[in-house]
């Protein structure tokens, strides 16, 4: 092993065929491949192969893709593995006939999933007094849920951990706008959860009402007048609430829509099991409303590592399905302090994994 790697480490580059270096490529993930094809042609050359890329897809892309209606356009329109995958990563692919939507994530190739509203199980989702179904063009999907105003807030939404990365770190997201209507859910938190069906999971609560920090610094008092309908009173300045530990507010995502994490699960190799995402508010007995819910998104987790392999500093990583720290450092985006120091690092490293047992 050792006088191999010895030998790997005097072999000059320029000697090895284009399909050698496409191999020892796919060895990397797709941001270091980008990289690295830059250094210089027969890199740039091996780069576009589509032994490279087809390693980033996953394994089940084909079977993911005969999910949707616009498959057939799709593999038409691509021009090559890599273009495929950019093209899954830049924008969402709608499957299971407008239920789901699934993407890449660009730097790992890693399953992005988003359950529509549709998807979801909404308790009163169906009556029109509490929830309407609109269409949205801001929207992925076809049909968003807009909540009137109910007393009992309860959304459920549900995926196979077949579905997703295996050896991965979830986040899973509440994807939602509020409406000039919204109500109820300034000083109200709702409770969320991420778990496998049957299995304990964990709960906190999380506010969805952005505007809460800013109205803070007084004390709103919300009046039922009839049924549904709500006003606020303004009274004097009050002191801030004490915040949880556990609390969090929502974040604005680049496609205009508003995020709250749910939690976090972790994908196993193997795991077959349904995982579970929940929302609710069914304690506080008030009446809420105000909010437009697209979907639950669930994305891979960027998570912060820091490792040494051969004096170089590695950081910013994710989770990749490697078997020890080693193969996971290997796997990674390498960030050195010099281009030039990085391509020799992330070939060093894609060659040493090869020849890991």
């Amino acid at each position: 092993m050792a006088i191999m790697s010895s030998r790997a480490e005097d072999m000059s580059l320029d000697v090895l065929p284009e399909a050698c270096i496409a191999n020892v490529l796919s060895f990397t993930c797709p941001r270091d491949a980008c990289r690295l094809s830059m250094v210089c042609s027969l890199f740039k050359a091996a780069e576009e192969s589509d032994v490279v890329w087809e390693t980033f897809l996953p394994r089940d892309y084909q079977s993911i893709i005969s999910k949707s209606d616009a498959s057939s356009m799709l593999l038409a329109s691509a021009s090559s593995k890599k273009h495929l995958y950019l093209m899954l990563c830049e924008k969402p692919l709608i499957i299971e006939g407008g239920k789901k939507s699934i993407s890449l994530e660009k730097k790992s190739g890693k399953k992005c999933y988003m359950l529509s509203a549709r998807d979801l199980i909404i308790v009163w989702g169906d009556t029109p007094t509490y929830w309407k179904w609109n269409s949205d063009p801001s929207s992925r999907f076809g049909e968003v849920a807009e909540l009137i105003s109910v007393c009992w807030l309860e959304i459920r939404g549900k995926i196979n951990a077949t579905m997703l990365s295996p050896a991965t770190l979830y986040t899973a997201y509440l994807v939602f706008r509020p409406t000039r209507g919204l109500h109820g859910l300034d000083y109200q938190p709702v409770e969320v959860g991420v778990g496998l069906v049957g299995s304990e999971c964990g709960k906190r609560n999380v506010y969805l009402d952005s505007e809460r920090g800013r109205r803070q610094q007084y004390h709103f008092v919300s009046r039922r007048i009839g049924l549904f309908n709500h006003c606020r009173i303004v009274g004097m300045p009050a002191s801030e609430p004490a915040r949880e530990n556990n609390g969090q507010y929502p974040k604005k995502r680049g496609d205009g829509w508003l995020e709250i994490e749910l939690g976090e699960f972790f994908c196993k190799e193997g795991e077959d099991r349904e995982l579970e995402m929940s929302v609710q508010e069914v304690k506080g007995g008030d009446w809420k409303g105000g909010l437009i819910v697209e979907g639950i998104e669930i994305r891979p987790k960027e998570v912060m590592l820091l490792a040494n392999m051969d004096g170089i500093h590695l950081k910013r990583l994710n989770m990749m399905s490697c078997s020890d720290a080693q193969v996971q450092a290997q796997a990674q985006v390498v960030i050195p302090s010099s281009d030039c120091h990085e391509s020799q690092v992330a070939i060093k490293l894609a060659w040493g994994r090869m020849f890991t047992p």
